[in-house]
């Protein structure tokens, strides 16, 4: 072969470098586009813990309909997320994912736009598998070809699961999609369902926006099967697993705004929980940073349960701007735990959670807790409205049983 003129081969550098300078341009604007979509925990409503395969078009229109009427969407919950078995058992010939059309006979694309129009936004369900975790059709192998039939939906927000892996290793699976949606163009809010199995909050922050932490939530206060778990258990988990840094275990110092640790969706308002364990778990995932993603059916819930959803001042220390998770401060062993969170404007959220079976008369010394709160500070009582008083002196309160005390700290002005 004969060798290249200088002249040629400068020319040749200068082009290819060009080109790759287009090329990484072209990812970084792409990239753009995923960036801030999550600056607060999304907050929206899925149909798996309800519903399971019960789910057509009429669900979740009537769903969103309730939404609005029960003050969910102006409260924030604007991600309506359709979960699995949702589409035909196969692809069609071009291999494309199909909709069901007994289920859905308008298609994705019309129910988009109904839930655009409505100021909702569309979520989808697909798995990093050969099939999903109901055997419908997995996204392994099609990965670009889903991106672009979601893209083409108009979908907002996709939760994108582990089943039927095998072998697979998680970052490259989760990073593929991840390029495949960069490549379809169109923003779309990343959920790892990876189950925490591999520790995803060590790398998922540069592939997704939330990741989960454990297996499937389950409507109960502490019960375990074989794949789904109570929220105190997920809570637990939460608190033990990895110890981080200054006194904090728990994952919190891995989440913050446009990437969170997902407990799971909430079980608020279904049978297995008590108002007031509903209250204790709705009260802790907005504490430490988990997005807010009801699992009830919205269209029949109590007033109580409605009040718990939509409680603004709860809402606010979820979504509060810094993003700060909550971290345990302190517990009594069979007793009561507290948990703290900083909030932007200077104030701190703190919450006594009663985890035993019996009604617990707590005191807090607030001098024992100068090592995370500096200064005087006035008590707000914020699922009661009611005024504690002040720092300077303990705080004592009666909490029922799975029940939460929960404070919003502000300085002595």
């Amino acid at each position: 072969m004969k060798s290249l003129p200088h002249a040629r081969i400068a020319r040749f550098a200068t082009k290819a470098m060009a080109g790759l300078a287009a090329f990484t341009l072209a990812i970084s604007a792409s990239a753009q586009k995923f960036e801030n979509l999550a600056l607060t925990p999304p907050m929206g409503w899925n149909s798996w813990n309800t519903f399971e395969s019960a789910i057509d078009e009429d669900l979740i229109k009537e769903t969103a309909q309730a939404m609005i009427d029960s003050g969910m969407r102006d409260a924030g919950y604007v991600y309506i997320v359709i979960d699995d078995c949702w589409s035909l058992r196969e692809r069609d010939a071009e291999g494309n994912l199909v909709a069901d059309p007994e289920k859905f006979p308008s298609g994705m694309k019309a129910l988009a736009d109904y839930l655009h129009e409505r100021g909702f936004k569309l979520g989808m369900y697909a798995d990093a598998g050969k099939t999903t975790c109901a055997g419908y059709p997995g996204s392994q192998g099609h990965e670009y070809q889903d991106a672009r039939t979601f893209a083409a939906w108009g979908v907002d927000y996709l939760k994108y699961d582990w089943c039927a892996t095998g072998t697979r290793d998680p970052i490259e699976a989760y990073t593929t999609m991840r390029d495949a949606l960069y490549a379809a163009g169109r923003p779309i809010v990343f959920s790892i369902c990876e189950w925490g199995d591999n520790d995803p909050w060590l790398w998922a922050q540069d592939i997704g926006h939330l990741w989960r932490i454990s297996g499937d939530i389950y409507d109960c206060w502490d019960c375990e099967q074989e794949w789904s778990r109570g929220f105190k258990v997920i809570l637990d988990r939460y608190h033990e697993l990895k110890p981080s840094v200054v006194g904090r275990d728990g994952l919190g110092v891995y989440s913050g705004p446009d990437g969170w640790n997902d407990l799971d969706m909430l079980e608020v308002g279904n049978p297995g929980l008590s108002v007031a364990e509903s209250r204790s778990h709705f009260t802790l995932w907005a504490l430490i940073g988990s997005p807010l993603m009801a699992g009830n059916d919205v269209r029949s819930m109590s007033p109580e349960i409605t009040e718990i959803l939509t409680h603004p001042d709860v809402i606010a220390i979820n979504q509060d701007p810094d993003g700060v998770a909550a971290w345990r401060f302190g517990i009594v062993p069979g007793k009561h735990q507290t948990w703290i969170k900083p909030l932007s404007d200077g104030d701190w959220a703190v919450c006594v959670l009663n985890t035993s079976d019996q009604e617990q008369r707590i005191e807090i010394e607030w001098h024992r807790m100068e090592r995370a709160l500096s200064g005087e500070f006035e008590i707000h009582d914020v699922w009661n409205d009611v005024e504690l008083g002040d720092t300077d002196t303990p705080l004592t309160a009666k909490i029922g049983s799975h029940d939460v005390l929960l404070m919003r700290l502000s300085p002595k002005r």
